[in-house]
């Protein structure tokens, strides 16, 4: 993959200095970045981790290994700094997460499904399923696009992408929709 390639050669550019480098890394990983914190902490959060793993990825730069394994490296810091998230601020995260479920507030009658209930929903989902459902359905990323950032294998991102939309399916279908709930009212 002339990508991969590409990255690895970038990689070895900012591991020498060259911060412009280290500034398309981060143009192309971003959405991968923010994808993957979206699917485990609370969305007002998520911009600032993004800035936050960046700045972590860049002051462990040197000890990168293998150029060419930079989406996967990226993707475990990411994941990584999600649970010490979690870890230093649980307390408030627990009412933040209740709100990001979706939790219906107010006339039932008048409830409807927002993008937040939907995120909510995709929380609930196998961690797998999460990730790759987050970054194709919110960050717009291609399958292909998806296995080279993450470091899955393009038949593992098909498959967590269409096992994910059977779940993702199954629970809306469980939800109330707004005519249903005002024919009963």
């Amino acid at each position: 993959m002339p990508e991969i390639s590409e990255d690895a050669s970038l990689v070895a550019a900012a591991q020498r200095g060259d911060r412009s480098a280290f500034g398309v890394l981060y143009q192309r990983y971003a959405r991968m970045v923010h994808g993957v914190l979206l699917a485990r902490v609370p969305i007002d959060d998520v911009d600032d981790l993004v800035q936050d793993v960046f700045l972590i990825a860049l002051k462990r730069l040197a000890t990168l290994r293998e150029p060419g394994s930079f989406g996967p490296w990226l993707a475990a810091i990411t994941r990584n700094r999600a649970n010490d998230h979690y870890r230093r601020y649980v307390p408030q995260e627990q009412l933040d997460e209740d709100r990001a479920a979706g939790t219906p507030g107010g006339d039932p009658g008048t409830h409807s499904v927002t993008a937040t209930e939907i995120l909510g929903i995709v929380r609930t989902l196998p961690e797998a399923y999460r990730e790759t459902l987050i970054l194709r359905l919110v960050e717009q990323m291609s399958g292909p696009e998806i296995a080279a950032r993450t470091g899955l294998t393009a038949g593992s991102v098909r498959v967590n992408l269409h096992r994910g939309m059977l779940q993702l399916r199954a629970k809306l279908s469980l939800m109330p929709t707004r005519a249903a709930e005002q024919e009963r009212s």
